[in-house]
């Protein structure tokens, strides 16, 4: 969303910021500036009083964007360039194509939830069908509190708010939801690794405080204590999706970490920076360390070996986001259906990056 005036912090106000200093909604400040509802006065003086004092300035092209008229759906993701995001995009652009509607991608480029908050203003100034979240979030109770708030303002409007691969805000909140089976996934590929004989597997990946970390771990641990295995809190790694997270880390708990047998990696990015590690330290996978990743992007198919993963069905995720926002009427006079969430399943793809551990036992450093 485009930035306004200074903050005391340095950056430019946005919309959220002027809510917050003036104690309303952003909603309430978008029908201040653009004129197209009736506000109290004294609440108009409070916004505007506010804008004021953070130096914000009503941009132009907002503005027009505010006043167009529907028939498109907002999806909002952290990063395009990441194959997760980027599939299910592809999924929401073809449904939204496919029934004659616009699709606007926004990327918050960090997963920042002020910048999803602002996103999501902006496709209701937009007057868009429906908003798109994409992704895990954050255990923040004001965050939660301002998306539910958001959530009802858009469904009062006639718009809906879909909540693809997070939690549900609760039963009252006027959303609907696509996931998949996020911690099942993880349970099922800890179990083969153990089912090969790995006992040490390491996880690497995932921010913590992450929902999606927090479920995959949860899938971890229940496949080890099924097998009535202790948990080892340095296994466990957390960090960021990246490729440089997973190469990084990688390479500095082969040089001084717990000792492991297998890696089960957050994702196929983070997989693909744990191989390299491995490789430059000399390490075959999976002869001398079985390596497991999550998601089945096309990566897992390039790294040699090929990577054993979890598939989820990210493009039908975005086609079904659509679908479960705008099912319910024709296409020119729809109605969102009320709340309720959509499950779809993932499954383990078997590929050949996972072998037993060596009879020899576990590599040593050097």
């Amino acid at each position: 969303m485009p930035r306004q005036g200074p903050t005391a912090g340095g950056r430019r106000a946005t919309v959220v910021d002027v809510a917050r200093h003036a104690g309303v909604s952003t909603a309430t400040v978008s029908r201040v500036m653009n004129r197209n509802y009736p506000v109290a006065a004294a609440t108009r003086e409070r916004v505007e009083e506010a804008m004021r004092e953070l130096g914000y300035v009503v941009n132009a092209h907002a503005r027009a964007l505010a006043g167009a008229s529907g028939r498109t759906v907002g999806i909002i993701i952290s990063d395009v360039v990441d194959p997760f995001y980027a599939y299910i995009a592809r999924g929401v652009e073809r449904e939204a194509s496919a029934g004659g509607r616009l699709c606007l991608v926004c990327s918050t480029q960090s997963g920042d939830p002020q910048r999803e908050l602002a996103f999501i203003e902006l496709m209701h100034e937009r007057r868009a069908d429906a908003v798109i979240l994409v992704g895990g979030s954050a255990t923040d109770r004001g965050y939660r509190a301002e998306l539910e708030c958001r959530a009802r303002e858009l469904d009062a409007s006639g718009s809906k708010l879909v909540l693809c691969g997070r939690p549900p805000l609760g039963k009252d909140a006027p959303t609907v939801g696509v996931e998949y089976d996020n911690e099942g996934g993880a349970f099922a590929i800890t179990d083969h690794l153990l089912s090969e004989g790995h006992e040490r597997i390491l996880y690497l990946g995932g921010p913590p405080g992450l929902s999606t970390t927090r479920e995959r771990i949860a899938g971890h641990r229940r496949a080890l204590e099924q097998r009535g295995l202790p948990r080892d809190p340095e296994l466990v790694q957390p960090g960021a999706f990246s490729r440089q997270f997973g190469h990084h880390r990688m390479a500095e708990l082969l040089a001084d970490g717990p000792e492991f047998t297998a890696v089960f990696a957050a994702n196929d990015i983070v997989a693909a920076g744990a191989m390299q590690a491995l490789e430059e330290a000399g390490l075959r996978v999976p002869h001398d360390i079985s390596l497991v990743g999550y998601d089945d992007v096309p990566v897992a198919q390039e790294l040699r070996p090929r990577l054993t993963t979890v598939h989820i069905p990210l493009e039908e995720m975005g086609r079904q986001a659509v679908r479960v926002a705008l099912s319910g009427g024709d296409e020119d006079d729809w109605r969102a259906p009320t709340t309720g969430t959509l499950r779809l399943g993932t499954h383990l793809v078997v590929r050949d990056s996972v072998a037993p551990p060596r009879a020899t036992g576990r590599w040593r450093r050097g």
